[in-house]
């Protein structure tokens, strides 16, 4: 059975543990990167979720894992909450499997 794992600064990621998820504190986005393909390459993980100012500063490492059916690395907001990055990478997933921007405009 496949995982679900979250990455990112404590006070982010501790109540995560609570729902079962596999929790990986990371101090800065260099260990955040080192995380991500640890988890990645491991082949344990369905879901790999990333907070977003982490995820800001690793773009094109996660952009790797793009094409790949698992695992499915996701974007959420952080403790200090969201900057929209997140939404904008879900947009763009959107956009990318229907052809067409679906999603509601703010």
């Amino acid at each position: 059975m496949y995982k679900i794992g979250i990455i990112g600064e404590r006070d982010s990621v501790l109540g995560f543990m609570a729902l079962g998820f596999s929790v990986h504190e990371a101090e800065n986005a260099s260990v955040a990167e080192r995380l991500l393909h640890t988890l990645a390459k491991s082949g344990e993980y369905a879901i790999i979720y990333i907070v977003e100012n982490y995820a800001v500063e690793l773009e094109n490492e996660i952009a790797k894992y793009k094409d790949v059916p698992l695992p499915a690395i996701t974007v959420i907001p952080g403790m200090s909450g969201t900057n929209g990055y997140g939404m904008a990478n879900i947009k763009s997933a959107a956009q990318r499997a229907v052809g067409a921007d679906i999603l509601f405009k703010d």
